[in-house]
């Protein structure tokens, strides 16, 4: 097992110099924004179907909002406060000043993909988006009809005079700013009306024929002002800053604390303002002044402002436009339909990875036959973000509801889900579930779950162990592993970690699991530190890391030590990477990659060789955590070891697809840009079909190609594991 203590005085990794703190460090932000220019890519790459093209473009200025609303509006904060220089040597005002340069680009990059290659595209697809003016008579009579029926009644135009304060500006929303004039006077007022949340952002005129609802109401303010003559309407949209933490130290009521919370929130400061190109420069004084607004704040583009509604066109029933169909497979070991789950996982751990093995035939099937099962004396679960009509929900309250024990973990910060966390604690604590909010001062992040089950004379104890979360929804589209046993020394840690969590224990030891904030990141490095030792013995020595973010400057550190001694490295992150891959001296044997595709790659995955002959008999884990800083100081966390052989088989096998793939990979370069790798490099179908169609055919029963042929195929790839002899 992992080593439990930090490195000693004979550390391995203190026998040569390394650069200043600026050159070993990439900047977070600036990463950030390279991972979205990957997602802005998959828009422009022709081989992915058109209308996943256009959901691409929606994700990317998803993305974008949440960037500005959590990392911008932090920076300002931190610009305010006079906090000081970063690890990468850039102080916050300096950072907000990257960002720009860097934004500015790529939303002009996304105006021009969409205007110039995906309008194009659909219109050859019969899909045809329409500026009001350009309709004909007939669709505008549909328009406005429309309009007339569905959308007029529930206007609500706000004037701006002496009588009437500027009014509140919701984040996210768009809106127009109207000039108006009575008619014979020169004085202009101004007039904001919001463009309805409640209502479709596009509506089909007719022959897949579809018009923006803001063009819709800038062509008929005359309905709204009647009488008044329009001199100039601009629509814009706002982003206000989401980081607005409250200190939970001392809160009687973290609940309450919570809620007051997000009342603030709804009126932080707007950090950014998005108006369509050459706006009106008196609607931009009066916005840029009422809201505070400085001119770094304002975003230009010759696109649409507010891309996220194009889901609606992605949308669209064509499928010839859309990913395959994918139906998750129920893994092979739960499909006996005459043994119930538990008898399944007494026979020996399973192993499922989402989407291609089924969430609801594997992890909503556990929990919902325990709360069922009349053996079943106690259900406890860990909730971070879960769906709206979560099937978790349902069956602890039913659990509860039917006399079992029921304790839950409901993360109530987990950001912007706060509000839906909220109800269903107070949903549960209504039913008789015993809720926990968390430990003050730590998010709860850990996946994990524990049944515990009368059996003859005693009592066996369930567990699951996941990277990701309990949302059945989101399951479909999030790549994650997940682990369900009854290995009693895991479920031995999963008792000590949910006393922690709802009774506040000092537990620190644990047999097998690896648990932040107590020790995770000290047995992670004696991890690293083990492999470095392995390699001056002349060991096979390898690390293999997969992650969303990598951001810990004590592991990154331990990675170079590793590098300069000789072990090689594969990390693949999916997100922002703040380590320098391939430097002379520093990382040379350090190689980063990024998956970017149809799933959102969300697991945690780790491999270590441990000096084994066999690869599969390295050490593997699965977690919860990222290497970052907020993982595994400020979270509860929690990683898993794969123990029986037969499942690190498959996850060596998985790992290889992986690192194989030339269809969906990004190198990183030492400079922090990435290169799309060329599948003309590889003749294996696996490697230029890319990881989520390999793997979706590797799970079907009647593919022609299995896993085993895949990690075969993928043997004689241009891109594989390092030999054994140089690992």
């Amino acid at each position: 097992m992992p080593p439990t203590s930090s490195p000693r005085d004979d550390d391995p990794r203190q026998d040569a110099p390394v650069p200043p703190e600026s050159e070993r460090f990439l900047n977070r932000e600036i990463q950030w924004l390279e991972f979205n220019e990957r997602v802005l890519e998959q828009a422009i790459d022709e081989r992915t179907p058109l209308l996943e093209r256009v959901r691409f473009l929606s994700i990317f200025s998803s993305n974008l909002d949440e960037f500005f609303m959590k990392r911008v509006g932090g920076l300002r904060r931190q610009a305010a406060a006079g906090v000081s220089l970063t690890y990468d040597g850039l102080t916050p005002t300096e950072q907000l000043a990257a960002i720009r340069c860097r934004v500015l680009p790529l939303i002009d990059r996304q105006a021009r993909v969409y205007r110039e290659r995906i309008m194009p595209a659909l219109e050859d697809a019969g899909i045809r988006i329409r500026a009001y003016r350009d309709l004909d008579a007939a669709q505008r009579a549909r328009a406005k009809r429309w309009y007339r029926d569905q959308v007029y009644p529930i206007l609500t135009p706000l004037a701006v005079d002496p009588g009437h304060r500027f009014p509140f500006i919701s984040n996210l929303s768009v809106s127009l700013g109207v000039l108006l004039r009575r008619p014979g006077e020169s004085d202009l007022r101004f007039a904001r009306l919001k463009v309805p949340d409640s209502m479709p952002r596009w509506f089909d005129v007719g022959d897949r024929t579809f018009v923006w609802l803001p063009d819709v109401l800038t062509a008929n303010l005359g309905d709204v002002f009647p009488g008044m003559e329009i001199v100039r309407v601009l629509p814009f949209r706002v982003t206000r800053n989401a980081d607005v933490e409250r200190d939970f130290e001392d809160a009687d009521d973290l609940l309450e604390h919570l809620e007051q919370q997000l009342r603030e929130r709804r009126f932080a400061p707007v950090v950014r303002m998005q108006v369509e190109a050459d706006p009106d420069p008196e609607i931009m004084a009066f916005l840029a002044d009422e809201l505070e607004l400085r001119p770094e704040d304002l975003y230009e583009t010759r696109g649409l402002i507010e891309y996220r509604s194009l889901d609606v066109i992605a949308d669209l029933d064509r499928p010839e436009l859309q990913f395959e169909p994918w139906q998750p497979v129920t893994s092979a070991r739960l499909t006996d339909p005459d043994k119930d789950i538990f008898s399944i996982i007494r026979q020996g751990d399973v192993l499922v990875h989402h989407p291609y093995d089924s969430f609801d035939t594997s992890v909503v099937r556990f929990i919902s036959e325990a709360a069922r099962d009349p053996n079943v004396l106690c259900i406890k679960q860990a909730l971070y973000r879960t769906s709206g009509d979560s099937p978790f929900i349902a069956d602890l309250i039913d659990a509860a509801e039917h006399g079992k024990q029921v304790a839950v973990l409901v993360e109530l910060r987990a950001r912007f889900d706060e509000q839906r966390n909220i109800q269903w604690a107070r949903a549960l604590e209504d039913a008789g579930v015993h809720v926990a909010y968390g430990v003050v001062g730590l998010k709860t992040h850990t996946k994990i779950a524990l049944v515990v089950r009368q059996e003859g004379s005693g009592i066996r104890c369930y567990g699951h162990v996941g990277t990701g979360n309990y949302n059945w929804k989101t399951a479909r589209l999030y790549e994650d592993f997940g682990l369900l046993t009854c290995d009693p020394e895991i479920t031995d840690d999963l008792i000590d970690l949910f006393n922690y969590l709802t009774g506040r224990s000092l537990q620190e030891e644990y047999t097998r699991l690896l648990v932040a904030p107590v020790a995770m990141k000290q047995r992670f490095i004696g991890l690293i530190d083990r492999e470095i030792e392995h390699r001056r013995a002349g060991r096979p020595a390898r690390i293999i890391a997969k992650m969303n973010q990598l951001q810990d400057h004590e592991v990154i550190d331990a990675l170079y030590a590793a590098s300069r001694a000789g072990v090689e490295i594969d990390l693949i992150v999916r997100g922002f990477c703040t380590l320098r891959p391939e430097v002379p001296g520093l990382s040379e044997t350090i190689r980063v990659s990024s998956i970017i595709g149809r799933f959102l790659e969300h697991s945690r995955l780790f491999y270590f060789r441990d000096g084994q002959s066999d690869p599969v008999d390295g050490t593997f884990l699965i977690g919860s955590a990222d290497w970052m800083y907020r993982n595994l100081h400020a979270r509860v966390e929690a990683a898993c070891p794969i123990r029986p052989r037969e499942l690190r088989t498959r996850l060596w096998a998985i790992l290889e697809i992986y690192l194989g793939d030339r269809r969906q990979a990004w190198d990183m370069h030492p400079d922090g840009s990435y290169t799309q790798r060329d599948p003309a490099g590889a003749s294996t179908p696996a490697a230029t079909s890319g990881t989520h169609r390999a793997l979706m055919r590797a799970m079907l029963g009647a593919s022609p190609i299995t896993l085993e042929q895949i990690t075969a195929q993928l043997a004689s790839a241009v891109v594989t594991p390092a030999p054994d002899g140089a690992s």
